[in-house]
């Protein structure tokens, strides 16, 4: 724990500037003993801002399931009670000349609000306290969801798992003595790993080049479709080992498999199906950053000429990905951007024409990827606190011609294999959970409601 608050100080402290505490009218006054924390965003960071908005909100949610109703009061005393404490989360963006920054942000947390919509809405700030991210609850779940320049899956784990904590510790009398800090475990490091880590090694730039996208009709405006599969960890690793590949692998082979199937009808495509797959950079450079730290590479199957069995898919699929995570080839993706962010000639331009020319960029490689499939990993929580707890769920938004995605996560012995959509036919999704279950693993499939109704 010592080393973990040494981290943070030297993060909360390298940026600060004087604020205008408030009087009693609630006006503005200048101090100087009262100083704000403030940060630089990280280089993944720099582009959410640039081309998030409503249709594309960048926004993910992780939720964790109770077995018990959720008392409200309760929660929002558990957020006002955690947030202080997290200095990634306690922040608002900013507009510089030339790039946004965060600002410490002392309002009161944003209200914690019965869940009465669909998942991953854009954020707006001016309606939230000025923070950029929400929570929510329903029935026995606990919802948090976050702007993606806040961080990444890792840090959005941290934070709902401090909030589960403090809500467990005011429900349960015997929980009632356990101490309100953080957990042993909760990284405060606010790093920039990217920045840490580059090299000035010759670049390497992203796909461009198109994919197959997937198309169809789509659900009623604002409607947001999530369609779970509830699988056992040692069967659905059986069924991967079948095809000597990993869970990840297998289940990313699974969806393109799934594409080729329902979409393509196993027939020739002259534009590849293909998956960008976030890895996590941590493992790599031993980081415990909670801003983002993960890097995008592409399982790519293109289906040319004849059909190809399921077999064929998971070795194509294999190959793809082993051929791009290694730690010399992520380092070559990221170092790329990170030597724009630092390029002299580029950082002069002020704000609002790098914000163009990144929403350009991005246009440019937005429809590379057919789909993303993220993986956020094993969630683990502390002994004493897991009794309470049932299960997690993790999905993420729409974006820019992707309009089916999916998210794995797993908790105790069960993975949970989402799919997040816009689209109202659920062929891809059927074809994907026969096919795991041709492999003999049982799968329980829930949905939130909306394609009853189509």
């Amino acid at each position: 724990m010592m080393k973990e608050k040494k981290d943070r100080d030297n993060i909360t402290d390298k940026g600060r500037k004087k604020d205008k505490p408030k009087n009693a009218e609630g006006k503005k006054v200048y101090s100087a003993d009262r100083v704000i924390r403030w940060d630089r965003l990280d280089n993944t960071a720099n582009l959410f801002p640039a081309i998030a908005g409503e249709n594309m909100t960048n926004v993910y949610r992780i939720s964790v399931t109770l077995r018990e109703e959720i008392d409200p009061a309760l929660l929002q005393q558990a957020l006002d009670m955690v947030l202080p404490k997290i200095d990634g989360f306690n922040v608002r963006l900013r507009k510089g000349l030339f790039w946004y920054y965060f600002e410490e942000n002392g309002k009161p947390a944003p209200r914690v609000e019965k869940e009465h919509t669909f998942p991953c809405r854009y954020i707006r700030p001016n309606l939230n306290h000025s923070y950029l991210f929400r929570v929510s609850y329903y029935g026995m779940r606990i919802n948090l969801e976050v702007f993606h320049v806040l961080t990444d899956g890792m840090g959005g784990i941290n934070f709902l798992r401090e909030l589960t904590y403090q809500y467990l510790r005011l429900k349960h009398d015997e929980l009632r003595s356990m101490d309100d800090s953080l957990a042993a475990d909760t990284s405060l490091n606010l790093d920039d790993s990217f920045v840490r880590n580059f090299k000035k090694s010759k670049p390497r730039g992203f796909e461009r080049k198109r994919a197959y996208l997937i198309k169809g009709e789509k659900l009623p405006t604002g409607e947001f479709g999530l369609m779970h599969g509830y699988m056992p960890i040692d069967k659905l690793k059986e069924a991967a080992g079948g095809y000597g590949v990993s869970v990840n692998t297998y289940l990313v082979a699974c969806f393109a498999y799934s594409v080729y199937v329902a979409c393509l009808k196993r027939s020739a495509s002259e534009k590849p199906i293909r998956i960008a797959v976030p890895v996590n950079l941590r493992p790599y450079y031993d980081s415990i950053t909670t801003k983002n730290f993960f890097m995008m590479v592409s399982a790519e199957f293109h289906p040319e000429e004849r059909e190809y069995d399921f077999k064929e898919v998971v070795d194509t699929i294999n190959a793809s990905l082993k051929s791009q995570i290694s730690k010399e080839h992520l380092e070559d993706l990221f170092s790329y951007g990170v030597a724009n962010q630092q390029n002299i000639w580029l950082r002069i331009f002020p704000l609002p024409i790098k914000s163009i020319a990144m929403r350009i960029v991005y246009n440019q490689s937005a429809l590379a990827n057919t789909t993303t499939v993220t993986n956020i990993g094993r969630i683990q929580v502390d002994d004493m606190y897991e009794p309470y707890i049932e299960r997690f769920h993790a999905n993420i938004a729409m974006s820019k011609g992707q309009f089916l995605k999916g998210t794995i996560c797993a908790f105790r012995d069960e993975y949970v294999f989402t799919f997040s959509t816009i689209l109202s036919d659920t062929s891809v999704e059927r074809v994907f959970f026969k096919r795991i279950m041709e492999d003999g693993v049982d799968v329980k499939i829930e949905t939130n409601g909306v394609f009853v109704r189509q």
